[in-house]
């Protein structure tokens, strides 16, 4: 019996279907916030009529203007990064912030070479001229950063840092780095030793495998607009439906 062609579903996916119920909520909300005389006043905004900016944008991640909701974002993750640094037995640095005793979080001096990657297809997709390539980003971000962490740029052009951020949780991409992830996530500069737990010139784990997040900010509506593309799952049965 000849192959028969596999049917495109009519119906989003339950995931899609509350993504897509999630963003026409937000919507209303940003609606009614663009009609706030003080909202718009806000240093930057963008000039354009409001059906412009909502059509443009995909709360509550992505605003084509200054996000009302990032407090909100930020609350969750802040959530979601306790519950994570405990299920990998990190300790809880929740009081760092604090006026005493000594802090959790520590990590030496760090450079790296900036123009590492400029030869992937990532960082090859488009000419913007202002980007730094996301792995060379990505060294930067798993020194100073555990699974979790939320790291911002608020000059995030094409949003090299936000895709550097999630793709330190790929063993793949962190693997062609020249770093070793064993099985527990533990990244090392150089394969372990047979005694175990520690790289071949006896240093420990420089970082944990897992992906970060990223608030990613720029004056520039063009450079927002290709960081959100870079950034934002792409639902490809959706697609596929369109064309």
């Amino acid at each position: 019996m000849p192959h028969q062609p596999e049917l495109l579903p009519d119906k989003p996916s339950p995931e899609q279907a509350a993504r897509d119920a999630e963003r026409a909520e937000y919507l209303e909300r940003l609606r009614e916030k663009l009609r706030d005389p003080e909202f718009r006043a806000i240093e930057g905004f963008p000039l354009g009529e409001d059906e412009d900016i909502l059509a443009l944008s995909d709360p509550p991640y992505y605003t084509a203007c200054p996000n009302p909701f990032l407090a909100e974002i930020i609350e969750r993750w802040q959530a979601e990064r306790a519950q994570l640094r405990e299920e990998l037995g990190l300790p809880d640095d929740s009081d760092d912030n604090g006026d005493g005793g000594e802090p959790v979080y520590h990590r030496e001096p760090f450079a790296a070479d900036v123009s590492e990657g400029k030869n992937d297809p990532i960082y090859n997709a488009h000419s913007y001229h202002t980007k730094v390539p996301h792995k060379a980003v990505m060294r930067y971000i798993l020194h100073y950063t555990d699974p979790g962490d939320i790291v911002f740029d608020g000059f995030c052009g094409t949003g090299m840092t936000g895709v550097a951020a999630q793709l330190c949780g790929d063993k793949r991409t962190v693997e062609s780095l020249g770093y070793y992830v064993d099985d527990e996530g533990n990244i090392y500069d150089q394969p372990p030793s047979p005694a175990g737990g520690r790289g071949a010139g006896g240093e420990g784990p420089i970082s944990r495998l897992g992906a970060r997040k990223a608030v990613l900010v720029d004056l520039s509506p063009a450079a927002t607009f290709i960081a959100y593309n870079y950034n934002t799952p792409v639902d490809v049965a959706a697609f596929e439906r369109e064309a």
